[in-house]
C-alpha cells in the first residue's frame, strides 16, 4: 500500500513540477519577446541566466524525487510554492553567481569574461540601462561558460551560497 501511495504522490509533484517549470518558461520566453519587440536592441542576459538557473533548479528536484521520503512527498503534493520554490532559487542564484562573474569576484580559465560598455556618472540611469543591454560574454565560449554556470547554480542549491560564504569569511579575515 505505502509503495503506491508513494508512486501516487511522486506522479503528482512530477505533474506540478512540470507544469509551473513550463508555465515559468513560457511566461519568460513571452517576456523576451516582448523586450526585443519593445528595445530593439539586444535582450537582457540576465534572463537567460535565470532561465538556465530554472532549468537547473528543476533538473536538481526531479533528481531527488525518487530519495525522498512518503511524508515530505505528501507534504510537496499539497504545496504549489513548494515546488516551485527550488527551480526559483535556481534562478536567483543564477543571477547573483552572473553578477559575481561580472564584478570579478570570481575569474578564471573556467568562468566567462565580459566586454563592458562605460558607465556615465553624468547620466546614471541610463548608463546603467545601457550597460545592461550591453555587457555580454566577449566570446560564444564565455556564452557556454556563462549559461553551464548558471544551470549549475540552479542544479546545485549550495554552491553559489557557499561562494558567497567563502567571500565573506575571505573579507572578514583581511
Amino acid at each position: 500500500m505505502e509503495e503506491s501511495e508513494r508512486q501516487k504522490y511522486l506522479q503528482l509533484v512530477t505533474r506540478k513540477l512540470v507544469s509551473l517549470t513550463a508555465a515559468s518558461m513560457l511566461i519568460l520566453l513571452i517576456i523576451f519577446y516582448v523586450v526585443e519587440l519593445v528595445s530593439l536592441e539586444r535582450t537582457y542576459l540576465v534572463s537567460y541566466v535565470f532561465l538556465a538557473g530554472l532549468i537547473g533548479g528543476f533538473v536538481s528536484i526531479q533528481q531527488r524525487l525518487p530519495t525522498i521520503g512518503l511524508t515530505e512527498l505528501r507534504e510537496l503534493s499539497n504545496s504549489w510554492l513548494s515546488i516551485l520554490l527550488i527551480p526559483i532559487n535556481g534562478g536567483i542564484f543564477a543571477i547573483v553567481l552572473m553578477l559575481m562573474f561580472l564584478s570579478g569576484i570570481l575569474e578564471g580559465a573556467m568562468f566567462p569574461k565580459y566586454v563592458h560598455s562605460p558607465i556615465d556618472q553624468q547620466n546614471l540611469v541610463a548608463s546603467f540601462v545601457q550597460w545592461l543591454t550591453t555587457t555580454f560574454p566577449k566570446s560564444g565560449a564565455d556564452v557556454a561558460k556563462l549559461l553551464f554556470w548558471s544551470f549549475v547554480a540552479g542544479f546545485s542549491e549550495r554552491f553559489v551560497p557557499q561562494i558567497i560564504r567563502k567571500t565573506s569569511d575571505n573579507t572578514d579575515s583581511n
